[in-house]
């Protein structure tokens, strides 16, 4: 499953509880649970059902050495960890609020900053690309305190995940642990709240269509 197809958030986290959804989906899931504390309860409870549907399935033995090969993947993820967080407090902007991020989004924003930095969109917004080698756009923005995103629609379903302080737009407002969803028919302008700065993880898979110049940019590069 590579983009949720329900409008039940509920199924999202079932798919994500199943092992079918896209790494770049269940990274905004398990970041809403590091925040919410009744979405992890709701996580849980999906686990715990889909683990009875996985009690009845039929036994497979593991193969040689597997837990031997377990244990050196997770010694080199904590020493590669380690690499990325000392790389990223050398990077520029923001590095002090991605170290205070919840896991898994931390590390993952960690690598992105080591990687390649924080890139300006407009005064007051920049924003990570998190997305890899995935075909799924993944950002985290960082909009400075009453700063906007510029207009925008969107190619595909956009799913943005307020992980610090808060934005607005035309429908309503979104705080820590909100999920903001827009589909390709929706245009709207994030706006940061006054009282601080707004970390937020955007996934879609089509990107962002611009209005404006800002638009007629992007199309000029797109050509």
């Amino acid at each position: 499953m590579s983009t949720p197809e329900s409008t039940s958030m509920s199924d999202l986290y079932s798919a994500y509880a199943a092992g079918r959804l896209s790494p770049a989906f269940a990274l905004m899931v398990e970041t809403q649970a590091a925040i919410r504390d009744d979405i992890a309860v709701d996580i849980a409870v999906s686990e715990t059902i889909a683990g009875a549907m996985l009690e009845g399935e039929e036994r497979e033995l593991l193969s040689p050495n597997a837990f031997e090969r377990a244990l050196k993947a997770l010694e080199a993820f904590e020493t590669e960890d380690a690499a990325l967080r000392d790389a990223a407090k050398q990077a520029g902007e923001g590095v002090n609020e991605l170290l205070a991020l919840p896991e898994p989004l931390r590390t993952r924003a960690l690598d992105a900053c080591a990687q390649g930095g924080w890139n300006r969109l407009t005064r007051g917004v920049s924003r990570l690309d998190l997305s890899g080698n995935s075909y799924v756009h993944t950002h985290l923005y960082r909009i400075e305190p009453g700063a906007a995103v510029p207009q925008h629609s969107h190619r595909g379903d956009e799913y943005t995940l307020v992980v610090q302080g808060g934005f607005s737009d035309h429908v309503g407002s979104y705080g820590p642990g909100d999920i903001c969803r827009k589909s390709p028919s929706d245009t709207h302008q994030p706006i940061a709240d006054d009282d601080g700065v707004c970390l937020a993880l955007a996934i879609s898979e089509g990107g962002l269509k611009f209005t404006g110049l800002l638009g007629l940019v992007q199309k000029a590069l797109r050509k």
